[in-house]
């Protein structure tokens, strides 16, 4: 048997190709909205060390601390992403959802 499989697929464990493609998507979603919320925290936290001359070390802690900011929010981000976008696929109230309805 070919094609899609659907629901076959799923219970083989197999996924189709709509369900590979939208994790694809979610993937790049998550990595660019991270990349993109992390650049915006590096900018605004080592901003000010880049456009002002500071004191030596208050430059250097603001750059360090925008670096580790900016790292940990890329982490965060795309984790949050990809677990919300698991949990999409189950119903939050099982059995309360009836296509008969």
């Amino acid at each position: 048997m070919t094609g899609c499989g659907g629901e076959r697929d799923r219970v083989r464990g197999r996924r189709s190709q709509a369900v590979r493609d939208a994790i694809t998507v979610e993937i790049g979603y998550a990595l660019c909205s991270a990349a993109f919320a992390a650049a915006v925290v590096l900018g605004a936290v080592t901003g000010p060390a880049l456009l002002f001359e500071l004191p030596g070390a208050f430059e250097t802690v603001l750059r360090r601390t925008g670096v580790l900011l900016a790292a940990v929010l890329f982490a965060v981000r795309t984790v949050s992403v990809l677990i919300r976008f698991g949990r999409a696929d189950q119903p939050s109230r099982p059995g309360s959802t009836n296509p008969d309805s």
